[in-house]
């Protein structure tokens, strides 16, 4: 045996624990810190300009091209598209769970390339960008002006070239994005009158700049070969690229037989401005430079955060005077505490597990074998972790604190079986430690099958939830086996060493206690007796609980993950279509104020120009970054950040030039952009935009009738008030105007038109064409610009060639898997929950959408529908496996039966808990259940492999089950109640990350609280029936065998 082994050689056994302890500390220190593993689908962002253009054309020109190349990418789950009248376009790819990101990038890129050709001339001269994308944005950075000595544009670009190149080389940073970049550009401000004054035209100073503002190379004097040998070789150098504001006045851009010259400093006003001013930032009312960091995926958030912080604490020290920097967004802030605090409830948990295991044993030497279990076991989990590539998260760490009371158990069997050999048959700690072991071994060996059998198989589950389920019961399962071991090793072996062959009377305390627990086990064991002759009462309750757990099943709504108080708000602001970037800042600045105002407020930080449903830069919408005071500074429930929105719509009401929204972060970060839920209506018959406008309108109707929803709201508008140019082609080409003439005049005097580069501070910028402010207000203006008829060189005005129209269209356009589509956003109303609401929404999607409209789901939303019945199969699974296992240990198929019926009772107990704390059948909850099923079949196999035993011995059925459900009430009791009290500080945790607490610890409690209470009673009975049954078909067929006449010769 080998138990006895290791009772002869205790140094043998002390030495495996003390081997597994190293490794899992060593394994401690190098494992990453994360709120969750790696759950979120790889992103790859494909991002182009065209300056100037209109969203509808952007979204007809540049994305529809890519998006069909890149359509059906392998590993892609769903892309998404928004082009803005800002001209830009923003694509992004979303690739399934677990896929490389570095090889989905290579594949979009392949793509990307393949589909340039149909690009217009200037989105592919401006570049079309591929690159991963985390859409977890661990921390913001911003820097500012305290007495406003310098401005933002100065702020920005010393960020871009002394800081944020040094951020993006610190390991586990993926990327550093500078939010509303305020990038040099030599601006090129024209003024058309001064241009027509001197018979140019902007495709003329075009012309000027490319030609003058060139690197050249002008090569060598004395390169070889030579024919006669010379001493040196030159290199010649000569004017490239311009450097300053100076040296662009000064480009020519017409002379005459005098000598004398038109300059560009002549017709414009040259600057080294910013390249973009569609976003203005700021903090506290302060403007300011910002730039979010993205961590690398698989990386370390907790180290990598740290890292910035220390980084930008050394590069502080050299900026110049009049520059602050501050970091008002860290979501690690929330991670740190949650970890913190699931750590705290770890050592509340352990102290409890170490006082219910000194209650029953009732001594400090029986109690210190179970103890010394829980760290071998735990801290050698970490090795395992760090084999597997598995990070510190919420899920291992939950896994873990779940452990304790599992771990415990094989020891508490071993030390509890040990004593009771010594008490009852006089044994000294040796013998009676060898016996013991003898009874034990074979359940200890089945609870460690069982439990593996019910943790292992739910690791190969796919996508995000089998991401979550796997990282947790992968741990707890390596718990378990490391437990096991500690088991059938150090433990018997310090029950021999430690344990005293004393038979005394206990303390007083102890004697009431013990008496008092005799009495319950008499209780228990006529409960039993009742149950085992009226098994037919037994079975009507059984079914009674079954029907009640299916109807409660039904009561209770399901989600994805709770929502919690993550430390921060957004709010989102919106004004009237086409509204003005500076009625959206004075908005905001205002709003801002009531902010800072506001006790649980501890920054503000506001980009006005950006609107975070579309993601999109819009000059009527801004977003605000809320983070509030620590969680210990907001008890009360109105400080609560998942009460503090309606508070601060509430606020919004006073404004008058907009619409203020308030919600919380996602609950997985990175996940979608709101806490609800995101959705497009896909547009599949190519309808007009009135047409799909119209759609859209009759399915939010539709939808704000339905009980389960809340917040429906589009970010599709069809009405925001634009111009249409109409140009007389016909007209154009009878006068020898070129088209491609008129819309480079149109783009560098209304838009921004990209000229060339420039080199200043080591690096290459943009220079860029516009026109003074003056001239480009309204569309009166297009009389001051002027296009050259190619017949008769005369100036030909834009207004003799263009009839201008007021219409209505939308500011940005939305595609998804290469249909028009429009942005749904919405809730679940409260009392209701997400699995609800997205039900409703497909309801509603059905009668209101037809055959010519679909409905996408991205985000939380998709990954909630996917992961639809992955829990009910896991659990299944782990039901399936533990029959399985017990058949082959038994070698019988009728006896696990007896064990599986146990499983019912701690669900009914998991799904009454939630019911009547309000809680929702979730992730969390989901991943209890599995591990309760594994619990209540250990309360079982207790009981049963010791009425095996006795029938062994010869005695009755009923007699067997009757006498081993007594002998093991007190050991389950025991391990239920550790287990139990174990979890009650994960039931009745606050601060941050509480949600999440509550949900696994409320079900788990509430499973193993009627496995103990309930199924313990019937375990028994479930025993007598199914081994009644298995000896009448053995009698049966013994009977058969005897009936049947010898075979014949």
């Amino acid at each position: 045996m080998i138990s006895r082994f290791f009772i002869d050689r205790p140094i043998f056994a002390t030495v495996i624990s003390i081997v597994i302890l190293l490794a899992g500390l060593a394994a401690m220190t190098a494992l990453p810190v994360a709120q969750y593993p790696q759950i979120l689908p790889p992103q790859v962002q494909v991002t182009a300009n065209y300056p100037g253009a209109s969203a509808q054309v952007i979204a007809e020109t540049v994305a529809a091209p890519l998006e069909q190349q890149i359509n059906g990418v392998e590993g892609m789950i769903y892309q998404q598209s928004t082009s803005a009248g800002s001209g830009t376009m923003s694509l992004s790819v979303y690739f399934e769970v677990g896929r490389d990101p570095d090889q989905s990038t290579i594949d979009v890129n392949n793509r990307v390339q393949a589909a340039l050709a149909k690009l217009p001339e200037e989105v592919r001269r401006q570049g079309v960008t591929v690159m991963k994308k985390s859409s977890d944005i661990l921390q913001m950075v911003t820097m500012f002006s305290p007495d406003d000595s310098k401005t933002p544009l100065e702020i920005s670009n010393y960020a871009l070239i002394n800081v944020i190149d040094e951020l993006k080389r610190l390991p586990g940073v993926g990327d550093v994005t500078q939010f509303g970049a305020k990038d040099y550009s030599m601006r090129v401000w024209l003024r058309p009158d001064k241009l027509a004054q001197y018979n140019m035209t902007s495709s003329d100073v075009v012309n000027a700049i490319r030609e003058q503002n060139s690197q050249f190379a002008a090569g060598s004097f004395g390169q070889e070969p030579l024919k006669e040998a010379q001493a040196f070789t030159y290199t010649v150098t000569t004017q490239g690229r311009l450097v300053d504001t100076k040296e662009f006045e000064q480009i020519i851009l017409r002379t005459d037989e005098s000598g004398a010259s038109l300059t560009l400093g002549d017709v414009a006003r040259i600057e080294l401005g910013a390249q973009d001013y569609s976003l203005v930032t700021s903090l506290n009312g302060k403007r300011n430079a910002s730039f979010g960091i993205y961590p690398q995926p698989g990386a370390n958030a907790l180290d990598t955060a740290e890292a910035v912080r220390k980084t930008m604490e050394r590069v502080s020290e050299r900026f110049p005077a009049g520059i602050e920097y501050k970091i008002p967004y860290d979501t690690t802030v929330f991670v740190e505490v949650s970890i913190e605090e699931v750590i705290h409830t770890f050592f509340e948990a352990l102290a409890l597990v170490v006082l219910v295991v000194f209650i029953f044993l009732q001594n400090w030497r029986a109690t210190l074998i179970p103890v010394l279990a829980i760290p071998v076991s735990l801290v050698g989990t970490f090795a395992g972790m760090y084999l597997l590539g598995f990070s510190i998260n919420l899920l291992t760490l939950f896994g873990l604190v779940l452990a304790i009371g599992i771990v415990v158990d094989d020891a508490i069997v071993v030390v509890e079986n040990v004593e009771r050999v010594m008490r009852t048959e006089k044994l000294n700690a040796r013998e009676a430690a060898i016996k013991a072991m003898e009874e034990v071994t074979g359940p200890i060996i089945a609870i460690v099958l069982v439990l593996c059998a019910v943790f292992v198989p739910v690791g190969f589950l796919g996508g995000l939830t089998g991401q979550m389920y796997k990282q947790f019961a992968i741990t707890i399962a390596m718990s378990v086996v490391i437990s096991g071991i500690v088991a059938l090793t150090l433990s018997p072996a310090l029950c021999a060493l430690l344990l005293k062959n004393e038979h005394k009377e206990p303390i007083a305390p102890f004697r009431l206690f013990n008496r008092f627990f005799d009495k319950m086990t008499e209780g228990y064991g006529a409960g039993v007796a009742f149950f085992l002759k009226r098994s037919f009462i037994g079975i009507l309750l059984f079914a009674g609980m079954i029907a009640l757990t299916i109807g409660l099943f039904s009561r209770v709504p399901g989600s994805l993950v709770p929502d919690e108080d993550q430390g921060y708000v957004l709010n989102a602001y919106f004004l009237p279509p086409a509204a003005s970037l500076s009625r959206t800042d004075a908005l905001t600045s205002d709003f801002d104020k009531k902010l800072m105002a506001h006790p649980a407020v501890r920054d503000v930080l506001t980009f006005a120009g950006m609107d975070i449903l579309t993601n999109s830069n819009r000059g009527n919408a801004a977003v605000t970054f809320v983070p509030l005071k620590d969680w210990k500074e907001r008890t009360t429930p109105e400080l609560d950040a998942r009460n503090l929105t309606r508070t601060f719509m509430g606020m919004g009401l006073s404004e008058q030039d907009g619409v203020v929204a308030s919600f919380n972060p996602p609950p997985i970060t990175g996940m979608s952009t709101t806490g609800g839920f995101e959705a497009y209506l896909q547009n599949r018959i190519g309808a007009s935009v009135p047409e799909m406008a119209a759609k859209v309108q009759a399915f939010l109707a539709a939808a704000a009738k339905r009980p389960e929803l809340a917040g429906m709201q589009t970010t599709f508008s069809a009405n925001v008030p634009q111009y249409y140019v109409d140009l007389d082609r016909t007209k154009a080409r009878a006068m020898g105007v070129a088209v491609n003439d008129v819309f480079t005049a149109m783009q560098s005097t209304f838009g921004s038109y990209y000229v060339n580069d420039f080199n200043l501070y080591g690096r290459t910028w943009k220079v860029s064409l516009q026109s003074e402010a003056d001239f480009r207000r309204t569309p009166q203006d297009l009389a001051h610009v002027y296009v050259r008829s190619s017949g008769s060189g005369d100036l030909v005005p834009l207004s003799a060639l263009l009839k201008v129209e007021r219409i209505l269209g939308p500011e940005t356009y939305s595609r998804f898997n290469v249909y028009p589509s429009a942005k749904i956003l919405g809730g679940p109303a409260p009392g209701y929950s997400s699995g609800q609401a997205i039900a409703a929404m497909q309801e509603v999607a059905s009668e209101v959408l037809g055959d010519d409209y679909s409905i996408g789901w991205v985000g939380s939303a998709y990954q909630e529908l996917a992961s639809q019945g992955s829990g009910g199969s896991a659990f299944l699974f782990g039901l399936i496996m533990v029959f399985l296992i017990l058949a082959a240990q038994y070698e019988r198929w009728t006896l696990p039966l007896a064990v599986v019926t146990a499983v019912p009772f701690a669900v009914f107990g998991a799904i009454l808990a939630v019911w009547l704390r309000g809680i929702q059948n979730d992730l969390y909850f989901q991943v209890g259940l599995i591990t309760l099923i594994g619990l209540a079949a250990k309360n079982a196999i207790l009981i049963i492999e010791f009425a095996v035993m006795l029938r062994h011995e010869g005695k009755g059925i009923y007699e067997s089950a009757l006498e081993a459900a007594k002998l093991r009430f007190r050991p389950i009791v025991m391990t239920s109640l550790a287990f139990i009290l174990g979890c009650v500080p994960l039931a009745i945790s606050t601060g941050a990350g509480s949600a999440s607490r509550h949900s696994i610890g409320t079900g788990v409690i509430g499973g193993m609280l009627a496995a103990t209470l309930l199924a313990t009673f019937m375990i028994p009975m479930f025993y007598l029936l199914v081994e009644s049954l298995g000896t009448k078909i053995a009698g049966l067929t013994k009977g058969k065998d005897k009936a049947a006449p010898p075979a014949a010769d």
